[in-house]
């Protein structure tokens, strides 16, 4: 295997960055950040999903790639992170996901148990575009939220269907990252769409 694209240029500034700008994300839900470190990953991965992975796998983590992802993808990952990965979502900490329309239903990830409800998954969604002028979205409400909140991403009737169970099911479920480019929105479990 050979990776000739490298991570991040200052391992770690660059991952306590990122850390950072992942924790913002997940406690506002809904608001937009901007994923500051530069890096060229591979085709078909977006510099902020590929700055997350880096800043949040590891040898421990075991990492489900949705199918249709590049090899090289996979390759670089492990190259850089030394994660494992599952061909099981069920069974992941860390979901790679390239087509939020052809993904498993949420249901089908891990989704923590009564004693660790933090052993779930956590959704890396790569999506076209982040916008605040999504109109046609709901809005959230709940915790990290002032009020309410409109989701600055297009997203399917039929995701907000899940989403609601997956809500309602807390405090198991799943968090998911949005990436576009370098901007990131958080959505954890604890979002309710009105």
């Amino acid at each position: 295997m050979i990776v000739e694209l490298p991570g991040f240029q200052d391992l770690i500034h660059d991952s306590q960055s990122t850390f950072r700008t992942l924790l913002d994300a997940l406690s506002r839900p809904g608001t937009i950040h901007q994923i500051t470190p530069r890096l060229t990953p591979p085709a078909g991965f977006n510099t902020g999903c590929a700055a997350a992975c880096l800043t949040l796998l590891d040898l421990e983590t075991l990492v489900w790639l949705q199918p249709g992802l590049d090899e090289k993808v996979k390759n670089w990952l492990l190259f850089h992170t030394g994660c494992r990965f599952t061909k099981d979502p069920s069974q992941a900490d860390f979901a790679v996901i390239w087509d939020i329309n052809h993904m498993p239903p949420l249901s089908q990830f891990k989704q923590g148990k009564p004693v660790d409800p933090e052993d779930s998954t956590i959704l890396l969604v790569q999506t076209e575009a982040i916008s605040e002028s999504s109109l046609q979205q709901p809005t959230l409400s709940g915790a990290g939220i002032n009020g309410q909140i409109t989701m600055p991403i297009d997203l399917a009737d039929s995701f907000w269907q899940q989403w609601q169970k997956n809500h309602d099911s807390y405090p198991l479920g799943v968090d998911i990252y949005f990436f576009a480019h370098d901007k990131v929105v958080g959505l954890p479990r604890t979002s309710n769409p009105i």
